[in-house]
Protein backbone atom coordinates (compact mmCIF):
# COMPACT_ATOMS: atom_id res chain seq x y z
CA UNK A 1 0.00 0.00 0.00
CA UNK A 2 1.33 3.16 -0.75
CA UNK A 3 1.96 5.52 2.16
CA UNK A 4 -0.39 8.35 0.41
CA UNK A 5 -3.30 8.08 -1.77
CA UNK A 6 -2.84 9.83 -5.61
CA UNK A 7 -4.71 10.64 -8.51
CA UNK A 8 -3.20 10.54 -11.30
CA UNK A 9 0.19 10.62 -9.26
CA UNK A 10 -0.82 13.54 -7.75
CA UNK A 11 -1.91 14.41 -4.30
CA UNK A 12 -4.60 15.88 -3.13
CA UNK A 13 -2.97 18.59 -2.04
CA UNK A 14 -1.96 19.05 -5.18
CA UNK A 15 -5.41 17.80 -6.73
CA UNK A 16 -6.51 20.79 -4.29
CA UNK A 17 -4.55 23.54 -5.42
CA UNK A 18 -5.85 22.57 -9.15
CA UNK A 19 -8.97 23.09 -8.28
CA UNK A 20 -8.54 25.92 -6.37
CA UNK A 21 -7.07 27.82 -9.13
CA UNK A 22 -9.94 26.35 -11.23
CA UNK A 23 -12.44 27.81 -9.53
CA UNK A 24 -10.79 30.82 -9.60
CA UNK A 25 -9.95 31.39 -13.04
CA UNK A 26 -13.51 30.01 -13.87
CA UNK A 27 -15.39 33.16 -11.71
CA UNK A 28 -13.05 35.11 -13.30
CA UNK A 29 -13.53 34.06 -16.56
CA UNK A 30 -17.56 34.09 -16.51
CA UNK A 31 -18.40 37.21 -14.84
CA UNK A 32 -15.68 38.75 -17.95
CA UNK A 33 -17.52 36.93 -20.44
CA UNK A 34 -20.99 37.69 -19.09
CA UNK A 35 -20.64 41.46 -18.26
CA UNK A 36 -21.74 40.43 -14.85
CA UNK A 37 -22.27 43.13 -12.47
CA UNK A 38 -23.36 40.36 -9.62
CA UNK A 39 -20.95 39.67 -7.01
CA UNK A 40 -22.35 36.27 -6.89
CA UNK A 41 -20.72 35.24 -10.62
CA UNK A 42 -17.58 35.21 -8.67
CA UNK A 43 -18.59 32.83 -6.07
CA UNK A 44 -16.39 30.26 -7.62
CA UNK A 45 -13.20 32.44 -7.19
CA UNK A 46 -13.94 33.61 -3.59
CA UNK A 47 -14.42 29.44 -2.58
CA UNK A 48 -11.36 28.88 -4.80
CA UNK A 49 -9.01 31.35 -3.05
CA UNK A 50 -9.41 29.49 0.61
CA UNK A 51 -8.77 26.12 -1.36
CA UNK A 52 -5.93 27.39 -2.73
CA UNK A 53 -4.54 28.72 0.52
CA UNK A 54 -4.91 25.99 2.91
CA UNK A 55 -3.94 23.07 0.59
CA UNK A 56 -0.31 25.36 -0.05
CA UNK A 57 -0.21 25.52 3.71
CA UNK A 58 -1.25 21.64 3.74
CA UNK A 59 1.72 20.88 1.97
CA UNK A 60 3.83 23.71 3.97
CA UNK A 61 2.61 22.57 7.26
CA UNK A 62 2.64 19.22 7.36
CA UNK A 63 2.18 18.32 11.15
CA UNK A 64 -1.20 20.41 10.47
CA UNK A 65 -2.11 18.34 6.87
CA UNK A 66 -4.98 16.84 8.43
CA UNK A 67 -7.12 19.88 10.04
CA UNK A 68 -6.02 21.76 6.92
CA UNK A 69 -7.28 19.25 4.21
CA UNK A 70 -10.36 18.73 6.28
CA UNK A 71 -10.86 22.74 5.78
CA UNK A 72 -10.53 21.80 2.66
CA UNK A 73 -13.07 19.45 1.92
CA UNK A 74 -15.60 21.37 4.03
CA UNK A 75 -14.33 24.39 1.46
CA UNK A 76 -15.31 21.70 -1.73
CA UNK A 77 -18.31 20.82 0.04
CA UNK A 78 -19.67 24.44 -0.18
CA UNK A 79 -18.50 24.37 -3.72
CA UNK A 80 -21.13 21.28 -4.58
CA UNK A 81 -24.30 22.87 -2.27
CA UNK A 82 -23.79 25.86 -4.14
CA UNK A 83 -24.16 23.99 -7.29
CA UNK A 84 -27.34 22.75 -6.10
CA UNK A 85 -29.21 25.95 -6.47
CA UNK A 86 -29.15 24.77 -10.08
CA UNK A 87 -32.17 22.74 -8.92
CA UNK A 88 -34.01 26.13 -7.81
CA UNK A 89 -33.72 27.05 -11.63
CA UNK A 90 -35.17 24.00 -12.77
CA UNK A 91 -38.21 23.73 -10.43
CA UNK A 92 -39.38 27.18 -10.94
CA UNK A 93 -38.69 26.43 -14.85
CA UNK A 94 -36.51 29.33 -15.26
CA UNK A 95 -33.72 27.42 -16.15
CA UNK A 96 -30.82 28.43 -18.61
CA UNK A 97 -32.10 32.01 -18.44
CA UNK A 98 -29.24 32.91 -17.15
CA UNK A 99 -27.02 30.71 -19.41
CA UNK A 100 -23.75 31.80 -17.63
CA UNK A 101 -24.70 31.74 -13.90
CA UNK A 102 -26.57 28.29 -14.68
CA UNK A 103 -23.37 27.10 -16.30
CA UNK A 104 -21.28 28.02 -13.08
CA UNK A 105 -23.91 25.95 -11.17
CA UNK A 106 -23.50 22.88 -12.93
CA UNK A 107 -19.93 22.89 -13.07
CA UNK A 108 -20.05 23.55 -8.86
CA UNK A 109 -22.40 20.80 -8.47
CA UNK A 110 -20.61 17.84 -10.65
CA UNK A 111 -17.18 19.11 -9.68
CA UNK A 112 -17.84 20.36 -6.21
CA UNK A 113 -19.78 16.50 -5.97
CA UNK A 114 -16.45 15.28 -7.53
CA UNK A 115 -13.51 16.62 -5.43
CA UNK A 116 -16.11 15.76 -2.11
CA UNK A 117 -15.81 12.33 -3.01
CA UNK A 118 -12.42 12.49 -3.61
CA UNK A 119 -11.63 13.98 -0.38
CA UNK A 120 -12.86 11.43 1.51
CA UNK A 121 -11.58 8.60 -0.18
CA UNK A 122 -8.09 9.77 0.16
CA UNK A 123 -9.23 10.80 4.38
CA UNK A 124 -10.18 6.74 4.11
CA UNK A 125 -7.25 5.67 2.13
CA UNK A 126 -4.92 7.49 5.20
CA UNK A 127 -6.93 6.10 7.58
CA UNK A 128 -6.54 2.94 6.37
CA UNK A 129 -2.78 3.17 5.90
CA UNK A 130 -1.75 4.56 9.61
CA UNK A 131 -4.34 1.57 10.74
CA UNK A 132 -1.86 -0.37 8.57
CA UNK A 133 1.50 0.68 9.82
CA UNK A 134 1.06 1.66 13.62
CA UNK A 135 2.13 -2.19 14.54
CA UNK A 136 4.75 -1.72 12.40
Amino acid sequence: MKKEFTILGNTMENVSIFFGIFLFIWGISITLISNSQSFTSLIPTVLGIPIIIFSIFAKKYTDKKKLLMHIVVLIGLLVFLGGLDIFRGLISGNIFNNIWADLSKIMMLVLGLLFTILCVKSFIYNMRYRKENENI
